[in-house]
């Protein structure tokens, strides 16, 4: 079992244990939300979580019409999965992944003060031995009234502004090859400049719960990621740099942003410069 409330986190309430979820299942207002693909959730799933597979709702263009007309399509989407502004909200992945960390993100961008992610995720659930079921319910669609957070999103503008600001770090999120332009997956490979590398997956420990506090704060530190700064994540396409916001975010980090059209915006768009670290 994963126990965040001993790891010592700034605000270790962002990621519930499964005991913790366990207790509050079946509370009216709790909202336990499943972002896996649907094949995994049909096979099973927590009692009474509902369905919704964010991986691949995205945009690759922040400037302001078609982030706002994007901000609002997720908004609509999670209403029209039964999700309302009011709702204590937690989300889960097969792991602490980077799809549960996207959604949670997303909320907090949409001002939701109550969302939460289930460390270790739907294999922490089951290997527990907790219940799980294929039963499922149609939700009733509902209106999900949202105020964006805008210093929780972090623009290709933003980016462009954050370049050798001393006062800003630019985290790339990816793998090392993305991070060296030899797994190019845009139009140029590379990284943005003055950017430093922490591969999300240092994130987690073997069994896909998060690691302690006092593992990941050395890891963020040793690259001048210090709470002082504004930190401005990102990676392919927002899920890997959402899970850096999330951890960040539980170290106490006051100022994270995470760039929601990353790399596949960053390495398309002409404008923005690009670099290829040689070390």
């Amino acid at each position: 079992m994963t126990d965040t409330s001993k790891k010592a986190f700034a605000a270790p309430e962002l990621a519930w244990d499964t005991s913790k979820l366990a207790q509050r299942l079946g509370e009216g207002s709790l909202r336990v939300v499943d972002v896996r693909v649907g094949e995994d959730y049909a096979m099973g799933h927590i009692p009474g979580a509902l369905h919704f597979s964010v991986y691949g709702v995205n945009t690759y263009d922040t400037d302001e019409a078609p982030l706002r007309s994007f901000t609002h399509m997720w908004a609509s989407l999670l209403g029209l999965h039964g999700i309302t502004a009011n709702d204590t909200i937690v989300v889960y992945d097969e792991i602490a992944g980077m799809s549960a960390a996207r959604a949670f993100w997303f909320l907090e961008y949409l001002g939701h003060g109550d969302v939460h992610l289930l460390d270790g995720g739907f294999n922490a659930w089951r290997n527990e031995g907790l219940p799980v079921t294929r039963d499922a319910q149609a939700q009733r669609a509902a209106a999900f009234d949202y105020q964006v957070v805008r210093d929780r999103v972090a623009t290709y503008q933003d980016m462009l502004d954050a370049i050798d600001d001393s006062d800003k770090v630019i985290l790339d999120t990816r793998s090392e090859m993305e991070w060296r332009g030899t797994d190019r997956r845009a139009a140029r490979g590379g990284t943005i400049p003055s950017a430093v590398h922490l591969d999300w997956v240092n994130h987690l420990a073997p069994d896909g719960s998060l690691k302690a506090a006092d593992e990941l704060q050395p890891l963020f530190e040793a690259r001048g990621i210090t709470a002082d700064k504004q930190v401005l994540a990102f990676c392919n396409t927002g899920y890997r740099s959402a899970h850096a916001y999330l951890v960040l975010r539980m170290l106490g980090y006051p100022r994270v942003r995470n760039y929601v059209g990353s790399w596949q915006e960053w390495g398309n768009r002409e404008s923005c410069p690009v670099v290829v670290p040689s070390t």
